[in-house]
């Protein structure tokens, strides 16, 4: 049997409901090994059929990390998960991981989470958390043009340069300058953090017209699973970061009664497929990807074996 030269982690990337959870699944089998998540949101407990957390079935097959293991109820907690946490707790784990084993997997379509574990990112000060309070406050009752217009008015080179659809992404920039007084892109200096294991990064894709009905069949199958409920037992939370995305913000529109649930379905399918397309643009940036369909099972396994094995 080959033996890695070098331990190594098999990272599995790509847009939401293209097959990752399956495939990292099949990759961790047949290396005998363990699954770190890098899902922004699956980490919370409380957040399940809105996140496409992987099911009960599948996450016995294997075991993973960073599912369900941190509270969404505890606000101090929730607000400290970002990538940088991320980053620091997928290090510790993986070398706690390669005592026993030469290879991990690690899957999810949370690109910056997956930068700051290969790469490293630059320390941001600490956050003020009543400001951060403000802003979500203000967000929930002027909405995206709000968050817009302030990220222009007090961020302008994060509102050049940085992802302006994203709510999250601009609540954090307008967080760290009204905090530091200095734009967050001030602190991306860029500089590559060296990692002392190898990384092997596997993209998977689908055309548009089938990612699409993937992600149609996903969100009807939620709410067969009872999204509707899930998100009517998150009411009080629904002013931390965590439950300001999609699958939940277009639920809480129709509990408000300002939508139809017909219309907030339709406007989740919408913005999942929007999500999905900058999770595509952000992943086609990363020239280490290498792509494959998730049919192709075998030519991943073939893959990943010799990229693993190469000194």
């Amino acid at each position: 049997m080959k033996f890695p030269v070098k331990k190594t982690v098999i990272i599995i990337c790509g847009p939401t409901a293209v097959g990752k959870t399956s495939a990292a699944i099949h990759l961790a089998k047949h290396f005998h090994t363990e699954i770190i998540s890098a899902d922004s949101r699956q980490c919370y407990k409380e957040l399940n059929i809105g996140v496409a957390r992987p099911s009960e079935n599948e996450l016995k097959e294997v075991p993973h990390h960073f599912i369900a293991s941190h509270p969404v109820a505890t606000g101090s907690v929730a607000e400290n998960i970002h990538a940088a946490f991320f980053g620091k707790y997928a290090l510790q784990k993986v070398n706690e991981l390669f005592i026993k084993h030469d290879v991990v997997i690690m899957v999810g379509g949370t690109g910056l989470y997956i930068k700051a574990f290969c790469d490293g990112l630059d320390d941001v000060p600490e956050i003020n958390p009543e400001v951060r309070k403000t802003i979500v406050t203000n967000y929930n009752n002027g909405g995206i043009e709000w968050l817009r217009e302030q990220v222009e008015k007090h961020d302008p080179l994060f509102f050049m340069k940085g992802e302006v659809q994203n709510p999250q992404r601009m609540m954090r920039a307008l967080e760290v300058k009204l905090s530091t007084g200095h734009s967050i892109l001030s602190f991306h200096t860029g500089k590559k953090r060296e990692r002392d294991f190898n990384i092997v990064k596997i993209g998977l894709l689908l055309p548009k017209e089938e990612l699409h009905r993937n992600i149609n069949a996903r969100v009807d199958k939620m709410m067969e699973l009872g999204l509707v409920q899930e998100v009517k037992g998150l009411q009080q939370y629904r002013q931390l970061n965590a439950l300001q995305t999609v699958g939940y913000s277009e639920i809480f529109q129709y509990l408000d009664g300002n939508i139809s649930l017909p219309a907030a379905i339709e406007e989740l399918k919408k913005n999942t497929r929007r999500y999905a397309k900058r999770q595509m643009t952000w992943f086609r940036k990363d020239k280490e990807i290498k792509w494959f369909s998730p049919l192709q099972a075998g030519q991943i396994i073939m893959y990943a074996e010799m990229k693993s094995y190469l000194p």
